[in-house]
């Protein structure tokens, strides 16, 4: 009864979609539209697998984007800020197509993007639905086809939730030197945002057993930084870490920490949040905010890339 339900509600947002849809071309409206408004006669697919229930489904690249900015950057962001997200995407889509060598393209989660589909997001959304998705939706298609390119290639377009106030090298990260991936200053990301600075309080015992240490005394040295602030290497009771690797194992925000040890209680204290790697969304937003323009933010973040057409 209750997926007759959802399939009943569905329906009629669909119709309703269609009507606004419509009704819109006849006004005023801001809502921007691609340039050809008839369908593709060929529109590029992407195949996702869902590691949950092991399918495999096949959907358009330009639905699949939507999904994804819906689930990877809250709506209420800047409209240009949600155009650079969709362009990043769909180059993120399009590098994995071309790259991975499995049945599927993508993995649908944190492995590649994280994607909704439309009953997911109005459950989500609820009433807020059609203003949400008609939002996004515009900022995809206003961008459609549209990819990041180095020397005629498509990149790999990684991005993340905020920075620290700049971003990271991608060798420092993923063990892989991309020249379009260069630490940039992100000024936008500061303490204005929301648990910009974030603390976590956690047990000794807790601590040491997520590292694999011993807990009789805690000592922590000969900590090795980026030039981003970032710990690349830190030392903990004569065991060596990777930043990253201390990320992971306690589930830290970013690699730019601090560790204090408090009485029986260990506090981490961080700054942003995600890799660091490739566009920061909140400076995405921030440099919205400004009046900058999509194309502006995707060129500060990506380095010496060009904004090119899906060939």
């Amino acid at each position: 009864m209750k997926n007759k339900i959802y399939i009943v509600i569905i329906l009629i947002l669909s119709i309703t979609l269609i009507v606004v849809v419509r009704q819109e071309k006849k006004t005023n409206y801001s809502f921007a539209y691609p340039k050809e408004e008839e369908p593709e006669k060929n529109p590029i697919k992407i195949k996702l697998l869902d590691e949950i229930t092991g399918n495999i489904t096949e959907i358009d690249l330009e639905e699949y984007i939507i999904g994804v900015v819906a689930s990877e950057m809250p709506a209420s962001f800047e409209e240009e800020a949600l155009k650079a997200q969709a362009v990043a995407a769909r180059t993120y889509a399009m590098y994995k197509k071309a790259t991975r060598k499995e049945a599927y393209d993508l993995i649908i989660g944190t492995k590649d993007q994280a994607y909704q589909t439309n009953e997911q997001l109005f459950q989500k959304w609820n009433i807020d639905f059609f203003p949400q998705y008609l939002k996004i939706r515009n900022a995809v298609l206003s961008t459609q086809n549209e990819i990041l390119t180095y020397n005629g290639e498509v990149i790999n377009a990684f991005y993340f939730s905020m920075s620290n106030g700049q971003t990271e090298n991608s060798e420092l990260v993923f063990s892989e030197e991309l020249p379009y991936l260069k630490s940039v200053e992100s000024k936008w990301d500061n303490e204005n945002i929301p648990n910009y600075q974030f603390e976590k309080i956690i047990s000794q015992e807790e601590f040491c057993q997520n590292l694999q240490i011993d807990c009789q005394e805690i000592t922590i040295n000969n900590i090795i930084k980026s030039d981003s602030n970032r710990i690349l290497e830190i030392t903990i009771n004569g065991q060596v870490f990777k930043g990253t690797k201390v990320r992971s194992l306690l589930g830290l925000r970013s690699t730019d920490f601090t560790i204090e040890k408090q009485n029986d209680e260990i506090k981490i204290t961080t700054k942003g949040y995600g890799h660091g790697v490739g566009m920061s969304q909140y400076g995405a937003n921030g440099m919205a905010k400004e009046g900058q323009k999509y194309q502006d933010i995707l060129k500060h973040y990506y380095t010496n890339t060009n904004i090119s057409q899906i060939s």
